[in-house]
């Protein structure tokens, strides 16, 4: 007996309307099970949706070009009516059935040629790198989205709402030449629901990525019970992974201070990424990369920002006359910049939040409507057991790694936050592909020269290689050039003349070995100083490079051409 069944699209993640670009059967042609059937393509990637069913197909319900989400019908099929019909996965709830057996203790077991703790830029490379050299990978994520605190708390979110940050405020700036806006109305709802959506459609393309290479995600917390075996608590309970090799990537966490109060006006940044409304006074306490970014976008929305940092400047890893042009156009935008200063204490008060101060600069105690905790992130690695599989943690949470990115115990590997500084995702993403091949039995190693920092703050602040502070602390010989944005015709015509590029190179050699750049899009440019460095290029290679005029990019030629003394853009007196 035989029956005719529809075959519609699965859960394909966030996507919809998504153009059908291939129909692969026609009617007639038999089928099996997972036999692709159409080919879609979202802004992600392309995708192949399979057949659930074997069968033969009796007519096709779209063509290409036709738009489809989940649940549209593909095509009729004619199957074997004692064909059994598969429940359906929701996504959203752990997955972890194909190939389970059952541990002692009753827990659902299975095993893994790898298994990946944490989905965030280094776990889902690690998984997604080992699958396409052919291992058997889960995936192992705590949250309900893949993508870690990056995608979902971090850096996506971030900086999604620093682009309609950066669009007030030139919208204000191009006032100053003649072409004036009202003031922007904002709706704190639709700009909170498009920042969501942006996640949404990163963190479902992952979801959609891991179908496609096969890799297992089992959504629940994972700790280590033994040297092969990890223990996930999944909604539906207690599941048992062995493995051949795992990879730690369970990033970290805000550090909190445990004198202040518990109140929801008091955030970290996962708070104030929610954007739950925007305050009239806002304290921010730090005034590193998060603290700064955070504050450009509440004052862009209308907060008065007070921002306090302990060290004696803002950005403490970047040389001061880079951060310079950031620190003079924002002291004049918010109500203060406190250095060199401590916040003593916090009070929730009905009206607000009393804070006191001390250090130099320490004014009287202020009521503020939120605040925003930003000093910094810990590692994770004391909260995933890793002592029960002999992993060595040290006491700041960080575990040891060698070049090849494995851990004291050969078959246990770890990237990202918890290896060490700096807590940077492109840093995990690469440490992850290292990982992933040694396991696959590549030779590959991390071998990063240098690692580059950007604070997407307005101005932009980049840096990489060696700073000036650590070039002396050092007593490493270099040159240096900084070139003016003022002398930059492109920057002139933006209104950026107050940027600067900065070029450090080793003395004898003129090799590259430091650079910084402050301005518009500064975090764009470090790259070509970055591979400059990689590659070993000297001042004479970047001079002699053509960059396209006129553009921001030029800067960096132009600090090679004040080494050189081959400038012509600007006058340097010949030493």
């Amino acid at each position: 007996m035989s029956k005719i069944i529809e075959i519609t699209v699965p859960d394909i993640g966030d996507f919809n309307n998504v153009p059908v670009i291939e129909v692969l059967v026609k009617p007639g042609d038999r089928v099996e099970k997972d036999t692709s059937l159409v080919t879609l393509e979202s802004d992600k990637s392309t995708m192949e949706i399979p057949s659930s069913h074997a069968g033969t197909v009796k007519s096709i319900k779209l063509k290409v070009g036709d738009k489809v989400t989940m649940g549209s019908e593909i095509l009729t099929l004619e199957v074997d009516e004692t064909a059994a019909v598969p429940a359906p996965v929701e996504t959203s709830a752990p997955v972890a059935t194909q190939g389970t057996a059952v541990a002692a203790d009753g827990a659902p077991q299975i095993h893994a040629d790898v298994v990946v703790l944490g989905a965030g830029p280094g776990g889902y490379t690690a998984a997604f790198r080992a699958a396409d050299l052919g291992k058997k990978v889960v995936l192992i994520e705590r949250h309900a989205s893949l993508g870690g605190v990056c995608l979902n708390v971090g850096c996506i979110p971030s900086k999604a709402l620093l682009h309609v940050a950066k669009v007030i405020s030139e919208a204000e700036e191009v006032g100053a030449h003649g072409v004036k806006f009202s003031k922007p109305k904002v709706d704190i709802n639709q700009v909170r629901g498009w920042k969501e959506s942006v996640v949404g459609r990163l963190t479902g393309g992952l979801s959609q990525l891991a179908k496609q290479r096969n890799v297992q995600v089992i959504r629940g917390r994972g700790q280590f019970i033994a040297p092969h075996h990890i223990k996930v608590e999944t909604a539906e309970g207690e599941m048992d992974v062995s493995f051949d090799n795992a990879i730690i990537a369970a990033g970290s966490q805000v550090v909190n201070i445990p004198v202040f109060p518990e109140d929801p006006r008091i955030m970290d940044s996962t708070g104030a990424l929610a954007l739950a409304d925007v305050p009239k006074r806002m304290l921010v306490i730090g005034g590193g990369i998060i603290g700064l970014e955070m504050a450009t976008v509440y004052h862009a929305l209308g907060s008065k920002i007070t921002v306090v940092e302990l060290g004696e400047q803002l950005i403490p890893g970047c040389d001061k006359d880079i951060v310079k042009p950031l620190h003079k156009k924002i002291e004049k935008q918010y109500e203060a910049i406190l250095l060199k200063t401590k916040v003593a204490g916090l009070e929730a008060k009905k009206d607000g939040i009393l804070a006191t101060f001390e250090g130099e600069n320490a004014p009287a105690p202020q009521l503020f409507d939120r605040v925003l905790v930003a000093v910094g992130r810990r590692p994770n690695g004391k909260l995933v057991g890793a002592e029960h599989a002999g992993v060595t943690v040290n006491e700041q949470g960080f575990i040891p790694v060698d070049k090849q990115q494995r851990t004291n115990i050969s078959h246990i590997f770890a990237i990202g936050d918890i290896v060490g500084q700096p807590m940077l995702a492109h840093k995990a993403v690469h440490e992850a592909k290292v990982a992933a091949e040694v396991i696959s039995g590549h030779k590959a190693a991390f071998d990063a020269r240098t690692i580059p920092s950007v604070a997407y703050t307005d101005p932009e602040v980049a840096w990489m290689g060696l700073t000036e502070t650590e070039a002396k602390a050092q007593g490493v010989e270099y040159e240096k050039a900084s070139f003016p944005w003022a002398a930059s015709g492109r920057a002139l015509s933006i209104s950026a003349e107050y940027g600067a590029t900065k070029l450090l190179v080793e003395k004898e050699s003129k090799r590259v070995i430091g650079a910084g750049i402050v301005g518009p899009n500064a975090g764009e440019l470090i790259a070509e100083a970055v591979l400059a460095l990689e590659m070993g290029a000297d001042a004479q290679d970047l001079g002699l490079t053509i960059h396209p005029h006129p553009t921001l990019s030029e800067t960096l030629c132009f600090a090679a051409e004040m080494l050189e003394g081959t400038i012509t853009d600007l006058y340097v007196k010949k030493k």
